[in-house]
């Protein structure tokens, strides 16, 4: 009978010996799976058909956008394509879309993506230091573009406005693309680099943003510091535009004289620990400033006179409007007076929505997370892929806009608004959530006093084809010229 008791204990001993064991086997087994294959591969994106070896660059040299549309009707709103030796995966649409806005940069990063950048901004500043730096000298940024500085702004804009046309005669045929190119250029040198370059240096200036911006190539995303021409005169011009600016800022220092642009802001600037920004720094921020601020601008005031000047209807109702406002206010022009603007506003926010100057958004994954598409489908995204988005096909989704690739600006009218219908992020422009582009009001404030000297004061008619996308370049610009015909007039007289 003891025998048997002791039998019994140690079965039942030996029982519970083999359970734990078994269990204790499943957890390190599942911990060795989640370890070794994080991901199912049933769960990944689907991948776009590629080449060997240089997978995707040879479509993506040929244009990003027609590709990225195409994959998208074919693979649905998440994908990846291979690129030499990255994974880029795209996530299309609001609701895939959200972690990408608004993921914390531990998460989710721009600085290994926007490398290339250095090479046209120079060392020490943007996506050259730390997150934790870079966030102060955006607030530099977004200090020098606060609602007082955009008064005085809006000023220096007309004056350059109203001098910029005053040479044009009563009648005449000009390049459009030409002329607002000048124009914006003139505009921004004189609100952000300073009077002592827009009286003094405008044309050195002008030829050498013109090298750097030569040098910002597709190729040069993957290879910034490939030893091609462009290249070299890009690194040239750079470095000539430091000297220039070094210049200034060391004759501005020695003054107590303050002046009202984004270059004086940027002297006064101190970080939190009470350090000045030094020359180098001053110097490659306002670089950065002139790319974020004339490239995308004058491509944006060209596709917004094409499209008025191609579609009649709308160009009559934003000549209504100036009458309106031109009866209320006479001939004056502030920043009040632009932000009453709606109908130029939607037709400047239409024109946007169907060229966006900036076709792919681009972070680097440090962190494994999911996404589930509109039909209800979970896909896992590896830490290490390359994450972007796409406003060029984002802003053309059916789902969210009626005749995605029409022209029209009352799909951002009050009461239809579709770009908010569907949520956050559906219209991606100017980005979206942490790193929403900072110069977004300055932008259209600028092409809003451009297109109301216009309207006011010029009949015009397109008299070339309509223009097509440039995607030579990774901003993608006008292709050709836009030629205008144009007569001179004044809605003062002719309509007051």
């Amino acid at each position: 009978m003891e025998t048997d008791m002791r039998w019994m204990d140690w079965r039942q001993n030996n029982l519970i010996n083999i359970g734990v064991l078994i269990f204790a086997t499943l957890v390190v087994a599942k911990v060795l799976s989640v370890l070794l294959f994080p991901r199912s591969k049933n769960r990944l994106p689907p991948t776009v058909k590629t080449l060997p070896l240089v997978g995707g660059l040879v479509k993506f040299m040929k244009g990003p956008t027609d590709m990225l549309r195409t994959e998208y009707l074919k693979l649905g709103s998440v994908f990846t394509i291979n690129l030499l030796h990255k994974k880029i995966t795209f996530l299309i649409g609001p609701e895939v879309s959200a972690h990408f806005c608004s993921a914390p940069e531990s998460d989710l990063s721009q600085q290994e993506v926007y490398q290339f950048n250095v090479a046209i901004f120079g060392p020490g500043v943007v996506f050259d230091v730390d997150y934790p730096t870079r966030l102060q000298q955006f607030r530099f940024f977004a200090d020098a573009l606060n609602v007082n500085k955009m008064k005085a702004y809006v000023d220096m804009m007309i004056m350059e406005t109203e001098e910029h046309f005053s040479k044009w005669g009563d009648e005449g045929e000009i390049d459009l693309k030409k002329e607002m190119e000048q124009l914006i250029t003139k505009i921004v040198s004189r609100c952000l680099l300073g009077k002592e370059v827009h009286e003094k240096l405008f044309d050195d200036v002008s030829a050498l943003f013109h090298d750097l911006d030569d040098g910002m190539l597709p190729i040069s995303v993957l290879f910034p510091y490939l030893p091609i021409p462009a290249h070299r005169c890009r690194d040239r011009a750079r470095k000539k535009l430091h000297k220039i600016f070094g210049k200034i800022i060391s004759s501005r220092k020695a003054t107590d004289k303050k002046e009202n642009d984004m270059l004086q802001s940027l002297i006064d600037a101190k970080y939190k620990d009470g350090r000045p920004t030094t020359e180098s720094e001053i110097s490659g921020m306002l670089i950065a400033a002139l790319f974020g601020g004339q490239n995308t601008s004058s491509i944006t005031t060209i596709w917004s006179g094409a499209y008025l000047l191609r579609h009649r209807q709308y160009l009559s109702v934003a000549l209504d409007e100036q009458k309106r406002l031109m009866k209320k206010h006479r001939d004056m022009i502030d920043r009040d007076i632009l932000s009453e603007m709606d109908v130029l506003y939607r037709c400047i926010k239409e024109a946007l929505r169907l060229h966006p100057p900036l076709v792919m958004l681009l972070r680097s994954s440090h962190s494994d997370f999911s996404v589930t598409t509109l039909e209800g489908k979970e896909y896992d995204i590896p830490k290490g892929h390359i994450v972007a988005t796409s406003p060029a096909v984002a802003n053309r989704l059916p789902q969210i806009y009626k005749n995605p690739d029409s022209y029209d600006p009352d799909r951002f009218a009050a009461g239809r608004e579709e770009d908010k219908a569907a949520g956050s992020f559906s219209y991606l422009s100017f980005g979206g959530g942490k790193h929403k582009c900072l110069g977004e009001a300055f932008a259209y404030l600028q092409i809003k006093v451009i297109w109301t000297h216009l309207l006011r004061n010029f009949d015009m008619e397109l008299i070339s084809q309509f223009p097509e996308n440039d995607e030579n370049d990774i901003v993608v610009g006008v292709k050709g010229k836009v030629m205008v015909r144009y007569k001179r007039r004044k809605l003062s007289v002719d309509y007051l």
